[in-house]
């Protein structure tokens, strides 16, 4: 076996693959490295989301030609001089592996000029190779330009997603970033279009307003406490106001921001009982800690952090998130001084004229009444047939006695097809007549003739040959519009429901870009939209099945944004799958109480003739039979 050294390109290609993932990675280092030059002033430009060019244009202290040339080399660093040191990064770029990375996997290009000088410098590399270096006039700061990410490892371009994901990335970075230093101007700009302009304003409320919205900055409530293991200030969500999708959740420790599951379960436990189990508050939350006791050198990208004491850290997240929360009131308040005001309709003085009062009716029965004297009509809803049809062709009247014992007997229209015997009627229903036989689940027959009863809106109840068949009603709902949402995408042909009113929704600029990238998707299920501006989606029309109600089209939005961030683009079929169930389940919810039985005779008839009638797409039980034998011992 021969063991031989990597040539130094193609060690820094190796090493770039820890660094830079993709075109968001590059933005990330490039950004921090500006912040740590002192700038107050950074501009990010992007084309095709990275791939084709990343520039990030900053006003800091710059460089001369010797260190430009320099700082391309593998942990070439301003940051370290020694091991110690390592316990006292307040830095961000402390390692010097970006920028030897960035040149591993793409074509740079640097101009700097240091403040202090009137010409500045412009080096070029390529391929972990220095190409050129020129003088040349230039601003004071750095000017990096990556041009073609990539371009020499074909196999990692080709993983690349599309541009609205790569971006996406890239804006998540972005605010990271921005949302540390709200002393520094920001912009971003794709494709040649403004997506952020921020102040250096220095305050940390008015930098979430500027990089999310002022609906976003009313939901919060300012933390701030000390204790002998650290510091933290920010800001958290109202609970009231928590919502499902995840987003807009920040650790920062340092001016640093890093992911915590750990810390993010200390701050929910703050929150517990105050708000509906799966949705999550915003929080904004900064943490300043002893830079001894952290270590920042546990990732490639410095993502996460290790702390000495993560329990002390812990307990201590989780008591400020609740002392900042038992501080605030976020019920509605009460006017005490209109509370004892009746609030009562104020009528005209013609109002009698048009509403002229009502005496109260008589109420009249026949005690003698027995309604089994002459017979019964089979269905209680006559001229209706039991799966919700008119009743064609001539009616039969029939003749029962009158119940309130005056003016002669009642006349009640029944259906040619209902018989006036309780005897078992073949089936007259295409429905019912292919499904008469379901065997699926179980081997028995709904008897035509009887009539489905509603439990409390929230069962029906029918009678088969063996028993009693009780159906969940919310759980059929969730079935029947699981199959039909997967039906009109695959044949494009879902009904949507134009709402009186548009509604329009901010959603921040990385949930514009999952949608947008998901339009097509969303239009086949009956979605009728349209974005303005860089985060705002009007929502014209939803699909029939919902509500086109401003509540409803929010939360079905944020559903969305649910599905679509776990991300099923890879597997073929299942991010429709996803969004059929997200879909399935907020239209079971929003569904109206069932109050007729014809309404719910409508509902067995479309559960049965989905492909799997049994069961949600979640494996739950949608109907079962209870035996007469199961019956029969109750009264034994």
């Amino acid at each position: 076996m021969d063991i031989k050294i990597l040539p130094s390109n193609i060690a820094n290609m190796i090493a770039a693959g820890e660094v830079v993932q993709r075109p968001s990675s590059v933005v990330k280092e490039l950004m921090e490295n500006a912040v740590d030059a002192g700038a107050d002033n950074i501009s990010v430009i992007l084309t095709d989301a990275g791939r084709t060019l990343i520039q990030v244009v900053d006003n800091g202290c710059g460089m001369t030609p010797d260190q430009a040339v320099v700082c391309f080399e593998r942990h070439a660093t301003s940051k370290l001089s020694a091991a110690e040191d390592l316990n006292n990064i307040l830095t961000y770029g402390f390692r010097g592996e970006a920028l030897a990375s960035i040149a591993a996997v793409a074509e740079v290009t640097l101009k700097t000029r240091p403040a202090d000088q009137e010409i500045g410098c412009e080096v070029e590399f390529a391929d972990s190779q220095h190409l050129s270096t020129m003088e040349t006039s230039c601003p004071a700061g750095s000017n990096f330009s990556v041009r073609n990410l990539f371009y020499n490892v074909p196999a990692r371009r080709k993983f690349l997603k599309s541009d609205n994901v790569e971006f996406k990335h890239v804006v998540e970075e972005f605010i990271r970033v921005a949302l540390t230093r709200p002393d520094i101007g920001f912009s971003l700009i794709h494709n040649g279009k403004e997506v952020y302009v921020t102040r250096a304003a220095g305050s940390l409320k008015f930098r979430i307003q500027e990089l999310f919205s002022r609906s976003v900055v009313n939901e919060l409530v300012e933390v701030s406490s000390q204790s002998s293991v650290a510091s933290i200030s920010g800001y958290i969500g109202r609970p009231d106001l928590a919502k499902k999708t995840l987003g807009n959740q920040f650790f920062f420790v340092n001016g640093r921001y890093f992911r915590s599951p750990y810390l993010h379960k200390a701050l929910m436990k703050g929150y517990d009982n105050m708000i509906p189990e799966g949705t999550t508050p915003s929080y904004f939350l900064y943490l300043q800690i002893d830079p001894h006791s952290i270590d920042v050198n546990i990732h490639p990208t410095k993502a996460e952090i290790k702390f000495e004491d993560d329990s002390l850290l812990f307990q201590f997240v989780f008591a400020a998130v609740k002392e900042v929360l038992a501080k605030n009131s976020f019920g509605a308040s009460i006017d005490f001084d209109a509370a004892q005001e009746p609030d009562l309709p104020v009528f005209g003085k013609n109002y009698e004229s048009f509403r002229p009062v009502v005496e109260q009716p008589e109420v009249r029965f026949n005690p003698d009444y027995n309604p089994f004297d002459v017979g019964y009509v089979s269905s209680p809803f006559a001229g209706v047939d039991q799966y919700g049809g008119t009743s064609f062709g001539k009616s039969k009247t029939i003749e029962i006695p009158n119940p309130f014992g005056e003016g002669g007997n009642m006349f009640v229209e029944a259906a040619p097809e209902q018989k006036i015997d309780m005897g078992y009627h073949e089936p007259t229903s295409p429905v019912l007549e292919q499904r008469q036989d379901y065997g699926k689940l179980f081997e028995d027959k709904i008897l035509p003739t009887t009539s489905v009863i509603l439990l409390q809106s929230k069962y029906i109840l029918s009678q088969v040959l063996s028993g009693v068949l009780v159906v969940n009603i919310r759980r059929a709902r969730e079935r029947i519009f699981y199959e039909e949402f997967l039906k009109a995408v695959r044949k494009n042909g879902h009904i949507t429901q134009i709402g009186l009113f548009p509604v329009e929704i901010n959603m921040g600029v990385e949930n514009r870009l999952l949608l947008e990238e998901n339009a097509e998707l969303l239009r086949s299920m009956g979605f009728d939209f349209t974005f303005t501006g860089q985060d705002t989606m009007v929502v014209n029309g939803v699909p029939e099945a919902f509500s086109p109600d401003p509540e409803t089209v929010e939360q079905i939005i944020y559903e969305i944004l649910v599905a679509l961030s776990e991300d099923y683009s890879s597997l073929p079929g299942m991010m429709e799958s996803a969004m059929a169930e997200k879909f399935a389940e907020i239209g079971a919810m929003k569904s109206s109480v069932m109050t007729s039985p014809v309404e719910a005779q409508r509902l067995i008839d479309r559960l049965f003739c989905c492909e799997n009638s049994e069961y949600t797409i979640r494996g739950l039980r949608i109907m079962s039979i209870i035996g007469m034998d199961e019956i029969e011992k109750k009264f034994k």
